[in-house]
């Protein structure tokens, strides 16, 4: 049932005491309104704000007249009406506010309700309209503050070496031992303390510019340019993918591989298309408000709890209650609770990290190990483990939204049934095979050998193999399910060429305070395209590949096709969508047999999606 326009304006007049008071009374209760008033944490409640900051949006509303606001309303609906993240009550509230043509006409009848209605305008212009990113981002910036401080970058820089050498060195083990971003994050927090309160105060010379030894406090934003740091040097080269492919021999067995000048031509290739395309789609995936990034959120977080000087900011939460203790005594008790609890799953009951609970009650019923079996198994079971790592491994609930999250959540229960019904009927023979598992068989049930059916060159040898099919089913779920996000993309990409668009003229708050910086020119990141085009075409055509140079291009046609739709959602709901599947399939068909092509055009899309 539809909405009517004056629900809205009676929903906001009722946020307000009703009773009558004379202009002078109302004059001074609103100067008088203080973080302790019932009425504005009645309305920061409702709009999923804190106190200040509707506080903030009120002496901003006061600006603003009513054609303002209207054209305000008009383009945060334009923008966020099929938003999943956007609040839905607030697209209602200003839909409907839109639609009161009696409240444009008769406006002084109607005080209470605009007045509330250009707060909430307000929040949304001069603040994130996300409340996630209210909470952890600020709508205030100086600029002084230092950053690229020779602290930042010593300490960082250190990071960046030790971290990236550990990863890669154990990225072979099994199981693997990482360095992630948030452990750097937390290191680097007493490095950069100590930097501040012992390293002398000094100056020297660096390319006709004096740099401070020691600039002073740490602060946030060296802090952020850390962890921005260790959070790229997370992830390691996609070449090494086929680094080891090529040169294991239990694989394609191809001695060129071990060449350092292949290695590092292909690695410097794949990175440097992916930096610069990243850097050409910022107004797509940076620029606009919609692009949350949620997992960066809780990066930010972390950062602004480590640094904040009150800590005491009212947060919203569940329940629609604000939480005011301190961001930093909140870490705090969580990590010490975590760490205490970490013992129990991973040494002291370690049957609690996989808690095949149900399967114990008939320890040899294949059918009951095999649906609620939670490692071997298809998971089946409502209380699956004690342990956060596990729990998290897909996906973690505190950085996704929650329509995500259920999302993944539904799409696995119905996956689950439908291989059950696959698995029971025999379906391809499938029930020769475990119920769950990434290993490859054979016509006969062994482990499948890849080396048996390809030649001396590493190519496939169509004399010993008749099939091969691959199949991709993420095209599909972009499109399903987050088509309003793909064409919002697209209609950015198209209007950001237009010279008076709504693109160029509404800008979140966070837009414009980076606007005081200046911008990495384009251009600097179609150099590194150039170059990583350069070196990949080197890494093709220097070894013997056996593999056109027109793979490299194929990798990047993709690329511009598929990075902007994919970034979207991984920007607006923290899930990656992966196309290796894809890029796979069609460079084996573009050159069939060929393994090492459909790999190369494979990591280079990866790189980008």
């Amino acid at each position: 049932m539809e909405t009517h326009p004056g629900n809205a304006v009676l929903e906001l007049e009722n946020m307000s005491d009703t009773s009558k008071k004379s202009p002078v009374e109302d004059t001074v209760t609103a100067e008088r309104r203080s973080l302790n008033d019932e009425s504005i944490k009645e309305q920061a409640q409702l709009l999923g704000a804190t106190v200040e900051e509707v506080i903030e949006a009120e002496e901003h509303s006061r600006t603003l007249d009513l054609d303002e606001a209207k054209n305000l309303a008009e383009t945060l609906v334009h923008f966020h009406e099929h938003d999943p993240n956007f609040g839905t009550q607030s697209i209602v509230r200003l839909q409907n506010f839109l639609k009161n043509e009696a409240l444009f006409e008769n406006p002084d009848k109607h005080e209470e309700a605009i007045s509330n209605i250009k707060t909430e305008i307000s929040l949304l212009t001069i603040n994130s309209p996300y409340a996630e990113v209210r909470a952890v981002v600020s709508n205030k910036d100086d600029p002084s503050t230092p950053a690229g401080t020779i602290r930042a970058w010593t300490i960082g820089l250190f990071f960046v070496i030790v971290q990236s050498s550990v990863n890669q060195l154990f990225s072979v083990r099994q199981p693997t031992i990482r360095l992630e971003a948030p452990v750097i994050q937390l290191l680097s927090f007493p490095l950069g303390r100590a930097w501040e309160k012992w390293m002398p105060v000094g100056e020297f010379g660096c390319f006709g510019d004096r740099v401070r030894v020691n600039p002073g406090k740490f602060t946030q934003k060296e802090h952020m340019l850390i962890s921005i740091m260790a959070n790229v040097s997370s992830s390691l080269p996609h070449s090494r993918y086929i680094i080891f492919t090529s040169w294991l021999k239990k694989y394609f067995d191809l001695p060129f591989a071990a060449d350092f000048g292949f290695q590092i031509c292909l690695a410097l290739s794949m990175n440097l298309l992916g930096f610069g395309l990243a850097g050409l789609v910022r107004r797509f995936l940076v620029y606009p408000s919609f692009c949350i990034w949620p997992r960066s959120l809780a990066t930010i977080a972390l950062n602004q709890s480590l640094h904040s000087d009150s800590g005491n900011a009212g947060v919203l939460g569940p329940f629609k209650k604000i939480y005011t203790m301190s961001r930093f005594r909140f870490f705090f008790l969580s990590c010490s609770a975590m760490f205490v609890w970490f013992w129990f799953p991973n040494l002291i009951i370690k049957a609690l990290s996989i808690f095949n609970w149900i399967a114990w009650i008939a320890p040899f019923n294949f059918t009951l190990a095999a649906i609620t079996g939670v490692s071997k198994g298809l998971g089946f079971n409502p209380l699956p483990t004690f342990d956060w790592n596990v729990a998290t491994y897909y996906i973690d609930p505190l950085l996704v939204p929650f329509h995500v999250t259920f999302n993944m959540f539904l799409g696995a229960v119905l996956g689950g049934i439908t291989i059950v019904g696959m698995y029971w009927s025999n379906t391809f023979n499938t029930a020769y095979l475990p119920i769950n598992t990434n290993t490859m068989f054979d016509n006969t049930g062994a482990k499948y050998n890849v080396s048996s059916i390809l030649d001396n060159r590493g190519l496939l040898n169509v004399e010993n193999i008749y099939f091969f099919a691959v199949y991709s089913a993420v095209i599909s779920y972009a499109f399903l399910y987050h088509w309003h996000d793909i064409k919002l993309g697209f209609r950015s990409l198209i209007e950001s060429f237009k010279k008076n668009s709504k693109i160029s003229e509404f800008q979140d708050i966070h837009t414009k305070l980076m606007a005081n910086y200046k911008e990495v020119p384009e251009w600097w990141y179609m150099i590194l395209n150039v170059a990583g085009v350069a070196f990949g075409v080197a890494a093709v055509a220097g070894w013997p590949t056996n593999t056109s140079v027109g793979t490299v291009f194929f990798g990047l046609a993709l690329a511009l096709i598929f990075t902007i739709p994919t970034g979207i959602i991984f920007a607006t709901t923290g899930i990656e969508v992966e196309f290796n599947v894809l890029a796979e399939f069609i460079g084996g068909a573009w050159q069939p047999g060929n393994a090492l092509a459909a790999s190369t055009t494979s990591r280079i899309l990866d790189i980008f999606v």
